[in-house]
């Protein structure tokens, strides 16, 4: 029955479902499921009679790719030569039984192989034991490779051990509008059913791991900050919040390690990067998620300039790394990594895209005007000129900024943390970098003057900005001296989705957060 995928059958069975209520339906669904989980039960149950059904004692040798790879030139006549044998360990994720043979497909973390099982070739024991095997059974094989009459490259079984007996029924299909909160909920399933979906964590984790070597080959040194802050800073946005019971204080869960990066500036360490996990307690959108990873790295003696050609470098090199090319594909739009990125700053930008004149630009009421004929409400209360600006940039520019495209010279309003311009002390030396409609970066020159540094702190707090709190001692620090310094941070689980041609922002984190099951 498992060759005919156990999935399928309650909905055989349940031909008339149509005629039936949902309530119904659902109650008769979970009764033969029941009854399948019970099956596999006794089998378990029939395996412990004679071991233990759990067993530690099985060391594959190979993986099923290897053994793709190595022998897939190799003709019938020449493997039947080989003397060599090979031992698998996987899931099984197909089982087609003919009485005193069979044939299974074994996957392991690198691939699948097909596996043959035939009576002549097993002892007694181990071919009864073939026959309490269930489609998501982990199983290990010893045997020699060959090639079937249709010419597929098998293992052919000369020893058989059940590792691991499933008791769920693994779905024909884990995937689809209806499974959506299944996949991400039962992550281990979506792994196990779907080879694109590990494919793609795989690219994450390839992703990471050369970010760090990029950064590391650059003498930065990686270093590791509080997650739990006695104030929420670096960020405007608002944190989750916790009590220490030992120290009787509030806490919060940082929203950026930022300021205690530079603090790390400030005692010396010129060149340091985190890959970390920041959170914010606000909405959930398919970009956003309230835990997510972030990479931050500061470098002295750097202008936001700077940082602009290191970041071309670093992604331009990362997409030929991952990909062997500098394009990819995201939303069926080829995105091209090639540098140079567009540079614009963002009344350039806004003049583009929207058509506003220098002169509206300049024009507090004209701005206001043109918010109020798209409907559109200011992100503060007592909005300056430059939060206009960035409320008609977020609405009406973004969105159309797809290939890679930094836009520099933010209004200072909106830049807290930034160094100010020395032409137009109005905005600053910073730069964001979009691409497929979304921010993944955001740097710029770090304000190192300490007192203008307090008095924007405290001109946040006034405005009642989100998150804004008075750091006294990250002042302290800076009068201790921060050398003129370039920051940056990336967001990688953003990058990731473009990489991987994600449109959620859940389908690159393994975990991500959703509501209580109904």
């Amino acid at each position: 029955m498992e060759a005919l995928s156990l999935f399928l059958l309650p909905f055989q069975e349940l031909k008339y479902r149509s005629e039936m209520t949902g309530m119904e339906f659902f109650v008769r669904f979970s009764k033969i499921m029941d009854q399948y989980y019970k099956l596999r039960l006794e089998k378990l149950e029939t395996l412990a009679k004679k071991r233990n059904p759990y067993p530690n004692d099985f060391k594959p040798q190979n993986l099923a790719l290897e053994l793709a790879q190595k022998f897939k030139d190799q003709e019938t006549q020449e493997l039947e030569k080989l003397k060599e044998k090979f031992s698998l360990a996987g899931r099984i994720m197909a089982n087609r039984s003919f009485g005193k043979a069979g044939f299974l497909k074994l996957q392991d973390r690198s691939g699948s192989l097909q596996i043959y099982i035939g009576k002549q070739f097993l002892t007694g024991e181990d071919f009864e034991e073939t026959k309490l095997l269930d489609i998501g059974d982990i199983i290990g094989v010893q045997g020699s490779i060959f090639r079937t009459h249709k010419g597929e490259l098998s293992l052919k079984a000369e020893s058989f051990k059940i590792l691991v007996k499933t008791l769920h029924t693994l779905p024909e299909k884990f995937h689809g509008l209806t499974d959506i909160e299944r996949r991400y909920r039962e992550r281990y399933v979506d792994l196990i059913m779907n080879p694109e979906v590990k494919e793609k964590f795989k690219v994450r984790a390839h992703m990471v791991s050369y970010i760090r070597k990029f950064f590391t080959e650059r003498d930065f040194m990686e270093v590791e900050t509080p997650m739990m802050q006695p104030l929420c800073g670096g960020a405007t946005a608002k944190p989750f919040t916790t009590h220490h019971n030992a120290l009787n204080m509030k806490l919060y869960l940082r929203v950026a390690p930022e300021l205690y990066l530079k603090r790390l500036v400030v005692g010396g360490l010129e060149r340091v990067f985190e890959l970390n996990r920041n959170f914010r307690n606000e909405g959930l959108s398919a970009k956003h998620n309230p835990e997510f990873t972030m990479l931050e790295f500061y470098q002295s003696y750097a202008t936001y300039e700077d940082l602009m050609k290191l970041t071309e470098e670093l992604l331009s090199n990362l997409v030929k790394h991952l990909f062997n090319s500098h394009e990819v594909t995201f939303e069926e739009r080829k995105i091209s990594f090639k540098t140079p990125f567009e540079k614009m700053t963002v009344k350039e930008a806004i003049h583009k895209y929207v058509g506003l004149s220098e002169k509206d630009l300049n024009d507090e009421k004209k701005l206001q005007e043109f918010l109020t004929q798209k409907k559109i409400h200011s992100s503060v209360e007592s909005p300056h000129i430059g939060d206009l600006l960035m409320d008609i940039f977020d609405t009406q520019v973004e969105e159309k900024l797809v290939q890679p495209t930094f836009i520099t010279q933010y209004p200072l309003s909106v830049s807290p943390l930034s160094r100010r311009n020395d032409s137009n002390p109005e905005f600053v030396d910073r730069f964001e970098l979009y691409i497929c409609q979304r921010e993944i970066v955001n740097a710029f020159s770090e304000l190192n003057d300490p007192l203008d540094q307090k008095k924007r702190f405290e001109e946040q707090v006034e405005q009642n900005r989100e998150g804004a709190q008075i750091d006294e001692d990250y002042v302290r620090a800076l009068e201790y001296g921060l050398p003129p310094t370039g920051g940056e941070g990336i967001g990688i689980d953003r990058l990731a989705m473009i990489l991987t041609d994600s449109h959620n922002i859940r389908d690159v984190i393994l975990f991500p957060h959703l509501r209580h099951e109904p």
